[in-house]
């Protein structure tokens, strides 16, 4: 039971087909703003919790700060209020009056607030207060939040006015130690994306032109999504003493001497539920990783309303106790029975397409024969296997394993035979995106990422990449050492670069 929109057919329409069939999300009535349902929220926090509980191991503290920020606070940092301008909503009045029947606009603030876009300049301000001494370092805060930027173009998940993220912030006494916190918290989001959601990246440092506004150096996590463009991920930034400066964050150092301190800034958002779907899902439905999953081993009874349910249903209620005690990756394993007044048929293909790495059927032959049918998410061409009860409660954390094994497998295969390595010249490489409408899968141009070296000249690559729809994405941090001349220019290349369409 395929979906009504396969990837070839339409990768655009199958992706929304795919969060309409899982259930996960739904337009507001607001435009470009989206309600998260129970499945899609569950998966967020699944990601949520393993990201919180790394975040706390590495020494930092969660906080909250407000939604309101004081456009003057903006003003102060040229180049950062330069990069949001356009993104940012305004809050320019503080009431509205009822009169003869109408609401009208009242109480106009004397400056306008910005509603949240990030939290850089107003938690720089706590910063500047907190931060007096080399004692007061690091400061090492974390915050859970919601963000609104005005976007033109909306998509569930992946590009929303108001979405959920987590942004990290950081004070340090030096440099050196604000680039190992940032390199640090990249390899906690790395740990994140392919261990858990089993999603192969990219690591790497965005070029000069495409730093976060007012940074030194901007981190990414690049992933390959299955029509070949590549997803960020999540990024983490070196801001050096920008922000600093601009909100006058100083401490007396041991010397006695004051000193700006160095921070840092990184975060990841719901966006990446739309690189989940984007790289795991099949033209069934959503596949998830189990450690992503809100039920990682669903039952489903088969009830005939007879003499035979109570045994299936007392039968399914044991194999559900026996399983639950059991730990993945460090947690009790997430087992629903779906006892649901629904035909077994149609609560099967429901679970499949919400993407429940593991499914049990039970009737009452299995009841009999001592066995449960067992469908892995990543295994559809055939009939499920037939386990033994005992045995599947002894290989049940195996099976698991083995959906996120495939899962990632199949990711980095995909990721690895659609990245060309082999593009020389810039002749080829126009020739290679020639297609700006082509995606993987869809019978025609196979285009998906281009390493290649590149000369570092922004502005004549930003020329040449503009009519391609293409971007850099990021220069790897495993560079390469022979690099040849760049596959743009002709000229020596100083950096290898990922060259790639992007969402």
């Amino acid at each position: 039971m395929t979906l009504p929109v396969t990837r070839a057919q339409n990768y655009p329409d199958w992706y929304q087909e795919v969060v309409t069939a899982a259930d996960m999300a739904e337009n507001s009535s607001v435009r470009g703003c989206m309600v998260i349902k129970p499945w899609g929220y569950g998966i967020w926090e699944r990601m949520r919790d393993i990201l919180d509980r790394k975040i706390k191991d590495t020494g930092h503290d969660n906080a909250y700060f407000p939604l309101f920020i004081p456009l003057k606070l903006f003003e102060k940092e040229a180049e950062h209020i330069d990069g949001f301008a356009k993104e940012m909503a305004l809050v320019t009045h503080t009431k509205l009056t009822h009169k003869d029947g109408k609401l009208q606009i009242d109480g106009p603030l004397d400056e306008p607030l910005v509603v949240r876009p990030t939290s850089e300049m107003i938690i720089s301000q706590c910063f500047s207060n907190w931060i007096t001494s080399y004692r007061d370092l690091p400061v090492l805060i974390n915050q859970w939040a919601n963000v609104v930027r005005w976007e033109m173009r909306t998509r569930l998940f992946l590009r929303t006015t108001e979405f959920l993220w987590q942004e990290g912030h950081t004070a340090h006494a030096s440099k050196e130690e604000a680039i190992d916190e940032t390199l640090l918290m990249l390899e906690q989001y790395r740990q994140l994306i392919e261990d858990n959601m089993a999603i192969p990246v990219i690591l790497g440092k965005k070029p000069d032109y495409d730093r976060f506004p007012g940074a030194v150096d901007t981190y990414t996590l690049e992933a390959m999504m299955q029509d070949g463009r590549a997803l960020q991920m999540g990024t983490s930034h070196y801001l050096g003493q920008t922000f600093a400066k601009a909100s006058n964050i100083r401490y007396q150092s041991k010397s006695g001497e004051m000193e700006y301190v160095h921070t840092t800034s990184w975060g990841v958002s719901t966006r990446m539920v739309g690189g989940l779907i984007m790289t795991h899902s099949d033209d069934i439905g959503l596949r998830l990783p189990p450690a992503i999953a809100p039920k990682q081993i669903v039952i489903v009874p088969i009830l005939r309303d007879d003499e035979n349910d109570t045994a299936v249903l007392a039968y399914a209620a044991k194999l559900a106790a026996e399983l639950k005690p059991l730990t993945y990756k460090n947690e009790s394993v997430r087992v629903y029975v779906d006892k649901r007044d629904r035909p077994a048929p149609d609560k099967k293909w429901e679970w499949l397409k919400k993407g429940a790495p593991l499914l049990i059927e039970i009737g009452p032959r299995d009841v009999e024969s001592n066995k449960v049918a067992v469908r892995l998410r990543t295994e559809m061409d055939g009939k499920p296997r037939f386990i033994a009860y005992d045995e599947f409660v002894a290989q049940s954390l195996n099976l698991l394993e083995q959906v996120h094994i495939a899962l990632h497998e199949q990711a980095l295969a995909y990721h690895n035979h659609y990245t060309n390595r082999d593009i020389k010249d810039f002749t080829s490489f126009k020739a290679y995106f020639s297609d700006k409408n082509a995606y993987l899968g869809s019978g025609k141009n196979s285009v998906g990422f281009v390493r290649a070296p590149w000369c570092g000249d922004a502005e004549i690559t930003e020329t040449l990449l503009k009519e391609l729809a293409v971007t850099i994405r990021c220069l790897p941090i495993d560079q390469a050492t022979d690099l040849g001349p760049c596959v743009l220019t002709g000229k020596p290349a100083q950096f290898e670069a990922i060259f790639a369409r992007n969402y």
